[in-house]
């Protein structure tokens, strides 16, 4: 799930199975894609100064597949490694709605080298994405500054946000209504095969962040004997796709939120903004409520403060930067460390992609009296940060131009899929730990690596040696750490205490920001 600002989360690298050695393939051609230069100018667009770009057309519809068509993005860097050569490697972001084009660069720079150098790897826009055709966007301001209270005081701003959405949605369907009851995740698995078709390739090798681990278990579920190796990093749930999933959300924000107001207690001298969780999170609220009333620099509602800050709920490279910018303001009145932060324009794409795929994959409850009544209990109960946020972020599906279909019945009870490598930090709060094991059970080849105290979200390629060692050796040559008996982890590694709970008193820091990492759409998975 996300909200509407999008920032690039940093992540580094990281190694797992059967241990056997997998034997060199011929690199196939693939003259089905005019390769050419890479746009720059797009999400990611540093990591595309290597790779070669092009665009696979598809089927809009697959059960008519000589109707009309759309076009997919993709990127690649090619394999320099020839003579271990183990075939492509398709990355995905997440969102569902975040452009992955970059990929192909992103990943074969995280990647230890002697990995990287052994595939040809594979960025892609999924349909309706930045630079796939066409690329959706029904308001393109509709996210700009500064928004309503996400907390609405009584019926009549409770009703406001309800016009807002539907106005939203409305314009979707009137721009786009052809193409949203074609969003399914199954059709962007289709997609996947096609481009697998495209490179001219019998099999794919995958590697998924977040919403990106319930696309490559739905591509796992529908074309097993298409699938090499897959790596899950940061699974969603798919007992809760996709109401239930923001309910389960909340709750585990308000968790890490509060790990956060407890983390900046710790150095209150260095902040000043209270010497307990209880106290931060108090002057958080207290900033809050004014800057309803006096925006933040003329931009920063309650709304626009609670989307930045969030992001330290989903990576802990986040802490310092925003633990700053609300001290500047707090105790000096200096806005602009936060108006660094605000979004404006741009972000519209990867919300509407959002909702289209979420409106069409499964049913939402059809009573708007459902989800008031699951947003005010939450927040009664004291889950106040994200109850309401997550409730708006999400509306304008209530009012969705296309129907949804059941919930696609992930998993693999053939036993046809190979060997999997899922990951999940134990407090990722966009997709809670219970996603991980509930993916292995559905799996019965994968296994599953559980970060111990993880509080970033999709934490591999992140500097944690243990984590990233696992993947690589993975990657490399297929090894993985045996399955155990029962529905537990099969291997842990422990969070990395510096990158975990930073230390804005040391000499050196590694905090998040634009650069190296995974698109990241704040609030969602």
């Amino acid at each position: 799930m996300k909200r509407l600002l999008l920032v690039a989360v940093a992540v580094a690298v990281g190694i797992g199975g059967t241990g056997a050695a997998v034997s060199a393939e011929v690199a196939p051609a693939t003259a089905k894609i005019a390769w050419g230069e890479c746009p720059t100018d797009v999400t990611g667009g540093q990591y595309l100064e290597d790779a070669e770009c092009g665009q696979v057309e598809v089927p809009l519809d697959y059960g008519r597949p000589g109707g009309r068509k759309i076009s997919l993005a993709v990127s690649r860097v090619k394999a320099t490694d020839k003579a271990n050569y183990q075939g492509v490697l398709i990355g995905n972001p997440g969102g569902p709605g975040a452009s992955g084009l970059y990929l192909s660069g992103g990943l074969a720079s995280w990647l230890p080298p002697e990995v990287a150098a052994r595939y040809d790897i594979i960025g892609f826009d999924p349909r309706g994405v930045e630079s796939s055709k066409p690329a959706i966007s029904c308001i393109p301001d509709y996210s700009d500054p500064t928004r309503p209270d996400y907390v609405p005081a009584n019926a009549r701003e409770e009703a406001a946000w309800l016009a807002r959405s539907k106005r939203y949605a409305d314009a979707c369907a009137k721009k786009y209504g052809w193409m949203l009851p074609h969003m399914r995740t199954t059709n962007s698995a289709r997609d996947l095969d096609s481009i697998r078709k495209a490179l001219g390739v019998p099999q794919i090798s995958y590697y998924g962040f977040s919403y990106g681990t319930y696309l490559g278990a739905t591509y796992a579920s529908m074309f097993p004997k298409n699938v090499k190796r897959m790596v899950w990093d940061g699974n969603v749930d798919s007992r809760n796709v996709w109401y239930e999933a923001q309910l389960r959300q909340n709750e585990a924000f308000e968790r890490n939120m509060k790990l956060w107001w407890a983390w900046i207690a710790k150095y209150h001298s260095l902040y000043g903004l209270g010497r307990t969780e209880a106290a931060v999170e108090a002057n958080y609220y207290k900033v809050r409520a004014a800057a309803e009333k006096s925006p933040i620099g003329g931009k920063i509602g309650p709304s626009e403060l609670d989307d930045i800050v969030l992001t330290a709920g989903y990576h802990t490279g986040f802490y310092i930067p925003f633990a700053e910018a609300l001290s500047a303001w707090v105790t000096k009145k200096d806005p602009a460390p936060l108006l660094g932060w605000v979004a404006e324009g741009g972000g519209d794409n990867s919300f509407a992609i959002y909702l289209a795929v979420q409106a069409v994959d499964a049913p939402w409850p059809p009573k708007w009296r459902t989800w008031h009544n699951d947003a005010a209990r939450q927040y009664k109960k004291g889950i106040r940060f994200n109850a309401w946020s997550n409730t708006w972020f999400n509306a304008p599906i209530h009012f969705w131009g296309a129907d949804a279909g059941k919930a696609f019945p992930i998993g693999d009870k053939r036993k046809a899929a190979p060997p999997i490598l899922l990951v999940q930090s134990t407090l990722d709060a966009a997709t809670p730990y219970p996603g991980g094991p509930q993916m292995r059970k559905l799996f019965p080849s994968a296994t599953l690596l559980a970060e111990l105290g993880g509080k970033t979200h999709a934490n591999t390629l992140n500097g944690n040696a243990c984590v990233d060692g696992k993947v690589a050796a993975y990657l490399f040559d297929g090894t993985l750490p045996r399955r155990k008996p029962g529905q537990g982890a099969d291997v842990t590694c422990d969070a990395v205490p510096a990158l975990n709970d930073p230390d804005p008193t040391a000499n050196t820091l590694r905090s998040a920001g634009p650069g190296k990492g995974k698109d990241v759409v704040i609030g969602r998975p």
